[in-house]
């Protein structure tokens, strides 16, 4: 699920990691990888009559999927050109060796997707995301922020209009479960799940990658840009939320909402912390106004990007400061950021061992995370320490690489 940086000249053996890498990068897709496995694991609402927003929830909830999507962004900027962006044969190359890998990360998403697990699978909408992105990988960062600005504003509009129709459809262009390889055989369906009516809708997340993109063509390495990064998003994330907590409580945005649904002691104030995905968003433009986790609304976009942008700053900047020969302390967070297709799937993987089951005697739901937490970050750290590539990242890069191959031109 990870890009690659830039290629080094030489081969580097099987199995190996090519060229340099920036591990403020790496080190925030760990946090991502350990921030969505929470979300998965510890409960996001307090079982009780107002569904009380847990901590798990409150922090990580839709954050921590939306700065997964923006550094799939910056990773795709890093290999294509970072500031320079590619262009003529280079840049198709980029673009085949792109949309092979993505057709990679799709294939594991369509396996994983008949686990019996209460969990949104991301792949095959990340895989969705990355081709959707091919025509932008030649852009530089003006027009990449004029595209995203554009973006971010429009598409949350065109959603709202269209998921209605899409849903009143015979049969709703809705799945209501994790894609599967059987879902091909059904593509309309398939297709509006993935754009418009699913978990991660692609048609509002295609934001994500542009403003990552962006991020990617910036001179990460400079002083500066880490420190720009950490004040513009930070801002943007503060400015976001406020509007919509001034639109939803001040201008009776919130009863407005309410007044529209069916069942009035549904938990809204609640939902509109932690998640509103599943909750049937039509009816009223004040959807609009909202800013909850996973609404896909402008002002969400806006603040899960603002954090997204300033956590990567905080992570080059420690990057910068904490890195010394022979030191590196962010090297099992690196390494599991390097390796999160592998480690994702494995996550699934035990998470679908336990669901509908009890734990196993002494078991604790806090043991359950911080024994993968822990296991990834180990496993993680010994191979980036030996530069080694995941089993399933080895699969990615050679298609990527399959891609990207040019035939020598006969002189």
């Amino acid at each position: 699920m990870t890009s690659r940086g830039t290629a080094s000249t030489s081969r580097p053996a099987a199995g190996k990691l090519a060229g340099t890498r920036l591990s403020g990068i790496d080190a925030a897709r760990g946090l991502a990888l350990l921030g969505m496995m929470a979300t998965h694991v510890f409960p996001t609402f307090e079982s009780n009559a107002h569904l009380t927003p847990t901590w798990t929830g409150l922090v990580f909830s839709g954050r921590a999927s939306a700065l997964f999507a923006v550094l799939a962004g910056v990773g795709l900027a890093l290999s294509t050109g970072k500031q320079q962006p590619l262009h003529g044969p280079a840049l198709w190359a980029a673009r085949r060796g792109v949309a092979l890998r993505a057709l990679v990360i799709g294939a594991v998403g369509l396996s994983l997707g008949g686990l019996e697990v209460n969990i949104a699978i991301i792949l095959v909408h990340y895989a969705v995301l990355f081709l959707c992105v091919l025509p932008f990988l030649g852009l530089d960062v003006k027009h990449l922020l004029v595209l995203a600005a554009g973006w971010v504003l429009v598409s949350p509009a065109v959603a709202f209009l269209l998921r209605p129709w899409l849903l009143t459809a015979e049969p709703p262009l809705q799945l209501g479960h994790n894609p599967l390889r059987e879902d091909l055989s059904t593509p309309a369906v398939l297709l509006g799940d993935l754009f418009l009516t699913g978990y991660y809708p692609v048609l509002q997340w295609i934001t994500y990658l542009l403003i990552g993109l962006a991020i990617g063509r910036l001179a990460l390495t400079s002083a500066s840009v880490p420190v720009l990064l950490l004040a513009v998003g930070s801002a943007v994330a503060v400015l976001a939320k406020w509007l919509s907590v001034v639109m939803m409580e001040d201008w009776g945005g919130r009863a407005a909402l309410q007044a529209t649904l069916l069942d009035p002691s549904y938990p809204l104030e609640s939902l509109l912390q932690v998640n509103l995905a599943g909750v049937d968003q039509t009816g009223s433009a004040w959807w609009l106004a909202s800013s909850a986790p996973h609404s896909g609304t402008t002002l969400d976009l806006l603040h899960t990007s603002g954090v997204a942008a300033a956590v990567v700053g905080v992570f080059l900047l420690v990057g910068r400061l904490v890195q010394r020969p022979g030191l590196d302390v962010l090297l099992p967070l690196r390494g599991a950021g390097a390796m999160t297709l592998s480690f994702y799937t494995a996550h699934l993987c035990v998470m679908a061992s336990l669901y509908g089951r009890p734990l196993p005697s002494g078991w604790t739901v806090e043991g359950v995370y911080w024994g993968q937490a822990v296991s990834i970050l180990v496993l993680g750290g010994i191979f980036a320490a030996l530069s080694w590539r995941g089993p399933l990242e080895w699969v990615a890069h050679a298609a990527n690489q399959l891609g990207r191959f040019q035939p020598a031109r006969v002189r």
